[in-house]
């Protein structure tokens, strides 16, 4: 059955995430089915083959933080449903618990969502609570992503930050297929236009950005610009809202 596929998934990826269903000798239960209800074997095993309804109505999982308040609603949905067919039912579930975050998913297919900023993000793995805790703390400095510098290595440098100093790199002979074989990534003019057209953005007190870009024009490479190495500006993407189309 797809819904008990979808649970057996889910079930693991939080256990991977350090997320636990029974208290054990790293910490106490951090996963409740419902508020002040620690989850009991018996609980998880009537969910059954129906994962999506139980006899008390849609499951959702409560995540816990390390003072056992709610921290996180997990809306869970069934493999052959888009995890963000429950958004708006998890919003509110997530206010009504006083919670920030959000995690959206089908078992294959998870959302991020920090109900403060933007809309839910693809996410490739839970977070585990010390990452979610620790992106709550962070502050970014606008100041330092103003007056970071982005050169045509920038990229680069965080791929091979020894580049320029090697000797296939300094003959100009043999530069085209050093950059090929190691696959390096340089900055078009254009793409160094829009990240200088994102820090200005910031400057002016901005915190959601968009950016148009032409089919084959780098959609990729220029947010891995913004993400990749620039110090405190993950955590701004993340707490902003960066969408780029064609």
């Amino acid at each position: 059955m797809k819904e008990a596929a979808a649970r057996i998934k889910i079930n693991k990826l939080l256990e991977n995430a350090g997320w636990r269903f029974f208290a054990d000798a790293k910490g106490p239960a951090n996963i409740q089915l419902e508020p002040s209800v620690t989850v009991k074997t018996q609980d998880l095993d009537a969910l059954g083959e129906n994962f999506e309804k139980a006899g008390k109505g849609f499951i959702d999982f409560l995540l816990l933080n390390e003072k056992s308040f709610p921290f996180i609603v997990l809306e869970a949905k069934a493999e052959d449903k888009s995890p963000l067919v429950g958004k708006e039912q998890a919003r509110k579930y997530a206010k009504s618990q006083n919670c920030r975050f959000v995690i959206l998913s089908n078992g294959n297919l998870h959302y991020f969502w920090d109900l403060e900023r933007g809309n839910p993000y693809v996410i490739t793995a839970f977070p585990t609570p010390t990452s979610v805790t620790g992106y709550q703390k962070t502050t970014p400095d606008p100041k330092r992503l103003i007056e970071e510098v982005v050169e045509d290595d920038y990229v680069v440098l965080t791929q091979r930050p020894s580049y320029a100093m090697e000797a296939a790199w300094k003959n100009e002979g043999e530069r085209p297929r050093f950059i090929e074989v190691n696959g390096l990534r340089f900055l078009r003019l254009y793409q160094k236009k829009a990240i200088y057209a994102i820090q200005q953005a910031i400057k002016r007190g901005s915190d959601r950005f968009l950016l148009e870009m032409a089919t084959g024009t780098g959609k990729t490479l220029t947010p891995a610009a913004c993400s990749s190495s620039w110090t405190g500006w993950n955590s701004k993407i993340r707490r902003s809202r960066l969408s780029i189309r064609c």
